[in-house]
């Protein structure tokens, strides 16, 4: 079969699967992964061999991480460190000794029973914080101490991957410590943060200002793709690289306009992955050795959900139903058992017929998340009180105000809201203007406001004002007419260069409209006056006068502008049909 016949597979049983999954209130990822099932070669057959766009959609992880990585500045990061280094290796720790005794018990042998309890110990991050953002529940205190335990998992899984040879048929301690690959690891460690420090920033400043958005996508591209290679070209996870990467952008100008560059890469080789998991789920072992299957997932996802409830309430979760909703979302296993077992199977760790009912289980207690999981929020409702602890602080950097163009307009907004206080986010088109105005010690970020996916990357579903500050009327009126569209919540102040200008956005139902000009004119104008021998007060009252009276002329004018509009149009369909006429008649020559 054709790349393309498959290309076309996928995206029909996507397209069916996931909306339906979606109104039935089971969330985008299970509707992946049925699609996957149905496709798949335990399905219908449609696609036979898994692997290779197994392999291909794990890079909808790597971006996954990137994004991430671009979302934790380092500042936060430290912020994070007892959830993520405490309750993360808490969970850890606690979950494989628990289920390495338990494989144990059941008569796996010891190095069997530990690599089985290391792979299975870890969540799906993948699948955990598409369904957490899906539910609008990240910023929740369960969806932040999820976040902390999936990105310690996530870091995890590089001695993870080290240690499975170790652990081998074949391995051997009389060797000692492979100094080389440890030195190469620190190496390729050093060098990404390095030069990531130096380099990605140039790179990037040298793509914007060449103007062109797609120059700009393809070195996003290229910094995500190139730091997860460099990572597996030393023997680690490529999750790492795109993580580390995202971090050392974390804090620059182009975060917003790379996050909203690869967020449709990541949605759909995300969702590709999901289907690919689908496929890998042998239907026909759960036919062959039903109670065994179930077993092993009702065992998994209980330990690992009795594990981490109790630790989730050590560690400050006073709400009990956040902490219930925290065990059942992380009750699954994770995307990296799929990767890991593979290289279980490589070195001769574990037995191939158990691979594959372990592969079947983290494949089943995927699907059975989105269901444990809003059983879990059932009980949680009963459960629920309001409660305080550090899980209620926020850690998303979202403002209340959004700054559209940060020229001469914007600087001055910008400066005032400083003044008393107020943060806000600041986006920029001009990467000169940005560098220009990050030099003197502003915050700012590049980006195309008119794009969607940048304003919701810059925190537009959470802001309270935009200030919509740009120059341009076409490109105002776009940003305008996209914040009216998908974010109506947003109170929008504007400028406007002329009466034409402001029109046109009181054609969008835009009330807070500023013309630029207006205010400084009527300044020079009461400087005038009173340099004439005016007093201070009939100056002042002939400036209200004047602007109570510019203020209805600029309405006047409008309902003017709009049946000038229309008559415009009118006059155009009638030229156009008078032409069309005259070509009738006209003879043939």
């Amino acid at each position: 079969m054709t790349l393309l016949a498959e290309s076309l597979i996928y995206l029909l049983a996507a397209v069916i699967a996931v909306p339906l999954s979606r109104r039935l209130g089971f969330g985008s990822v299970l509707g992946y992964l049925a699609a996957g099932i149905i496709i798949g070669p335990f399905g219908f057959a449609f696609i036979r061999d898994t692997n290779h766009i197994l392999h291909f959609a794990e890079l909808g992880v790597v971006f996954l991480l990137f994004i991430v990585g671009l979302e934790l500045k380092p500042s936060r990061l430290w912020v994070m460190r007892r959830m993520v280094f405490g309750l993360g290796a808490a969970q850890v720790i606690a979950s494989v000794t628990a289920i390495t005794l338990l494989a144990w018990v059941f008569g796996l042998g010891i190095n069997a029973a530990m690599v089985a309890g290391l792979i299975l110990a870890l969540s799906s991050t993948a699948f955990v914080l598409q369904m957490l953002s899906e539910k609008k529940q990240l910023a929740a205190s369960h969806g932040r101490a999820a976040f902390s335990i999936l990105l310690f998992q996530d870091l995890a899984v590089i001695p993870l991957i080290a240690m499975l040879p170790l652990l081998g048929a074949s391995a051997s301690f009389d060797d000692g410590i492979n100094y080389l690959q440890i030195g190469t690891m620190v190496i390729a460690i050093g060098g990404l943060i390095i030069g990531g420090h130096y380099l990605l920033k140039p790179v990037l400043k040298v793509a914007a200002s060449s103007g062109i958005p797609e120059i700009f996508t393809a070195t996003a591209l290229l910094v995500v793709i190139g730091s997860a290679l460099l990572m597996q070209f030393a023997g680690m996870s490529m999750v790492l690289g795109a993580f580390i990467a995202g971090m050392l952008l974390a804090d620059s100008e182009y975060r917003h306009q790379l996050e909203a560059d690869i967020a449709p890469f990541k949605g759909l080789l995300l969702g590709l992955f999901f289907i690919a998991v689908g496929m890998s789920v042998n239907i026909g072992l759960l036919l062959e050795i039903p109670q065994r299957i179930v077993l092993i997932v009702a065992l998994l996802m209980a330990t690992k959900a009795i594990v981490l409830y109790p630790l989730a309430r050590l560690f400050g979760m006073c709400d009990r139903a956040a902490a219930l909703k925290l065990a059942a979302a992380l009750a699954q296993g994770g995307e990296f058992a799929f990767v890991l077992f593979g290289l279980a199977a490589r070195e001769a760790v574990l037995p191939q017929p158990l691979i594959d009912e372990l592969v079947l289980a983290v494949a089943l207690s995927m699907l059975m998340t989105p269901f444990i999981y809003a059983a879990a929020e059932l009980a949680g409702g009963k459960l629920h009180r309001p409660a305080t602890s550090e899980f209620d602080v926020p850690v998303n950097s979202y403002h209340d105000v959004l700054i559209v163009g940060f020229g001469r307009v914007g600087q001055i907004v910008g400066r005032l809201l400083n003044v008393v206080g107020y943060s806000f986010t600041a986006l920029e088109r001009d990467s000169s203007q940005v560098e220009f105005v990050r030099r003197y010690g502003a915050t700012v970020h590049y980006g195309d406001a008119s794009r969607l996916e940048l304003l919701r990357a810059a925190g537009a579903e959470h802001a309270k004002i935009i200030v919509l500050a740009v120059s341009n009327l076409e490109e105002s009126m776009q940003i305008a007419e996209s914040v009216l569209r998908n974010f109506p919540h947003l109170k929008i102040v504007a400028r406007a260069r002329n009466r034409r200008h402001a029109h046109k956005l009181m054609d969008l139902g835009v009330e807070h409209i500023f013309r630029e000009t207006l205010l400084s004119s009527l300044a020079m104008s009461k400087q005038v006056l009173n340099d004439l021998g005016l007093g201070r007060e009939e100056t002042q009252h002939i400036i209200d006068s004047f602007c109570d009276r510019d203020a209805q002329l600029l309405v006047e004018q409008h309902a003017i502008h709009d049946s000038e509009e229309m008559l415009i149009q009118s006059s155009k369909d009638t030229a156009a049909e008078l032409e069309s006429l005259l070509r009738r008649d006209k003879p043939n020559e």
